[in-house]
């Protein structure tokens, strides 16, 4: 409660103190005349019922017209992939290009010389480029990532340690939602060591342990007729629900290790990058339900007690 109280009276203060210096910048500015290029600029300021029905208006063409691309552009991105990259980026395009357009555009309505603000663009331009390094950076590298292809829209990546889809491209940034349902937000400057994951063949490995005590040439010689009845219940599934897991056969490696207890055996099975994680799962179940039906033992551990 203590931390809270000396956080308010804080803010109390902060904002006595911004009042006086503002107040101190009005008081000056006025008797030394410092507000005379502002009072140029919006000399010709109006108001009344008109230039409210315009503003409306302004703001109702704006927005339909924005509307109206934003749709196009959405349409145009179901067709996924590059297309869908192309949409995100220029929707994000067009949003700030709205915002931009209505703002100058109710700014002459009122009556504001527009162009005189205009006029001292460059130096705008020159402080909003020190204060704000990090959005022009941002902003450069969604261009450049635009134009190299690195990666589109529905693409599974890898950036920053992090994995997941990429759900929206902007110019700014970048969202990424992992397998939990998550979405992060990246900045686009912040984007390194990325691995597009997509652009590469996936594999779903299964690492299985047998005992010992197994044959081991007995039992390689059960594995082709294993693999070959996990890959027809795996097409027969795919048939009768229209989801495919497995795009291949599974493949036995060989012999993984000669662990303590055990010798691990390694299969893996080719398929999509999205489906890592449940064709590994898959594998594993298939693998131990095959090696039942064969009467092939998986070993576990176990405690032997010997009592006097």
């Amino acid at each position: 409660m203590e931390k809270k109280d000396n956080k308010k009276n804080l803010g109390i203060v902060g904002i006595v103190v911004a009042v006086l210096i503002l107040a101190a910048a009005v008081f000056f500015g006025n008797r030394f005349d410092l507000f005379a290029g502002v009072r140029n600029v919006f000399a010709q300021i109006r108001f009344g019922w008109n230039v409210l029905l315009n503003l409306i208006v302004m703001i109702a063409i704006v927005y339909c017209v924005y509307f109206l691309i934003k749709l196009a552009l959405k349409l145009i991105g179901k067709k996924g992939g590059r297309a869908a990259t192309m949409s995100s980026v220029l929707t994000s395009v067009i949003k700030y290009v709205a915002v931009l357009l209505g703002f100058c555009w109710g700014l002459s309505i009122i009556g504001v010389n527009v162009s005189t603000i205009f006029a001292g663009v460059g130096v705008i331009a020159l402080i909003i480029g020190f204060g704000a390094e990090s959005l022009v950076a941002d902003l450069v590298t969604g261009t450049f990532m635009l134009f190299e292809d690195q990666f589109d829209v529905g693409d599974i990546v890898e950036v920053n340690g992090s994995r997941g889809t990429v759900t929206d491209i902007g110019i700014r940034t970048t969202s990424i939602q992992d397998a939990g349902g998550n979405v992060m937000i990246v900045k686009n400057s912040d984007i390194k060591n990325l691995i597009n994951r997509s652009n590469h063949d996936s594999v779903a490995i299964s690492e299985i342990a047998v005992a010992y005590e197994e044959n081991l040439e007995a039992l390689e010689l059960k594995i082709p007729r294993i693999l070959d009845a996990i890959w027809d219940e795996a097409q027969k599934k795919a048939a009768e629900t229209g989801v495919a897991v497995y795009e291949d056969k599974p493949v036995y490696l060989g012999v993984e290790a000669l662990a303590d207890s055990s010798v691990v055996l390694k299969f893996r099975v080719k398929v999509a990058e999205k489906d890592i994680f449940s064709g590994r799962r898959m594998l594993n179940r298939d693998l131990k339900v095959q090696f039942d039906r064969e009467n092939i033992g998986i070993p576990f551990p176990q405690l032997d007690i010997h009592q006097k």
